[in-house]
C-alpha cells in the first residue's frame, strides 16, 4: 500500500449507477487481502464514528432544549426571531432595494398625478362659480332670502341662505300654532 502518506489509503473511484458490475468486482479481485482487511477495519471505525457523533448530537440537542427551557425561550419565540432575521435579510437584498426604490417612485408619481386632478377640479369649480348660469341661480337664492326673510341684507354664503329659510318657516309654524291654540 504505496499512497505517499502514512495512514492514507489509497481510494478507487466508485462505481457510478449503470456501471459495469464487472469493473466494479474486478476492482475488488485486484485488492490484496491485506489492503480488503484494512478498508474493513476503517469502515468499522467510520460507521463507529457516525454513531458517536449521532449520540452526541443527540445530547447536544437536549442540553439546548434545557437552556432554551430554563431561559423561557419558547418555540413562538424562536419562530418571531427566525421571522425577524429573515425579514432583515430580505430587506437587505439588491431585489428588495430595488422594488423599494421602483415602488417609492411610484407612490410620488400616483401622488403628483391626484394633486393635479385636485387642481383642475378645484380650477373647474372656481369657473362653474364664476358661471353666469351660477350668478343667475345666486341672485334667484338671494332674491328668495330677501322675500323669506325680510328686509335683511343681501349676501351671505348659500348655507346661510338655507339656515335663514328653515328659521322663517319654523317661526311661522309657531305662530300658525299659537293663533290657533288661543
Amino acid at each position: 500500500m504505496d499512497s505517499g502518506e502514512p495512514g492514507v489509503l489509497k481510494t478507487d473511484q466508485i462505481p457510478e449507477e449503470g456501471d459495469d458490475a464487472v469493473a466494479t468486482i474486478s476492482a475488488t479481485e485486484t485488492l490484496s487481502e491485506e489492503e480488503q482487511e484494512e478498508l474493513r477495519k476503517e469502515l468499522a471505525k467510520v460507521e463507529e464514528e457516525i454513531q458517536t457523533l449521532s449520540q452526541v448530537l443527540a445530547a447536544k440537542e437536549k442540553h439546548l432544549a434545557e437552556i432554551k427551557r430554563k431561559l423561557g425561550i419558547n418555540s413562538l419565540q424562536e419562530l418571531r426571531q427566525n421571522i425577524a432575521k429573515g425579514w432583515q435579510d430580505v430587506t437587505a437584498t439588491s431585489a428588495y432595494k430595488k422594488t423599494s426604490e421602483t415602488l417609492s417612485q411610484a407612490g410620488q408619481k400616483a401622488s403628483a398625478a391626484f394633486s393635479s386632478v385636485g387642481s383642475v377640479i378645484t380650477k373647474k369649480l372656481e369657473d362653474v362659480k364664476n358661471s353666469p348660469t351660477f350668478k343667475s341661480f345666486e341672485e334667484k337664492v338671494e332674491n328668495l332670502k330677501s322675500k323669506v326673510g325680510g328686509n335683511k341684507a343681501a349676501g351671505g354664503d348659500f348655507g346661510e341662505v338655507l339656515n335663514s329659510t328653515a328659521n322663517a318657516s319654523a317661526t311661522e309654524s309657531l305662530t300658525e300654532q299659537t293663533q290657533e291654540t288661543q
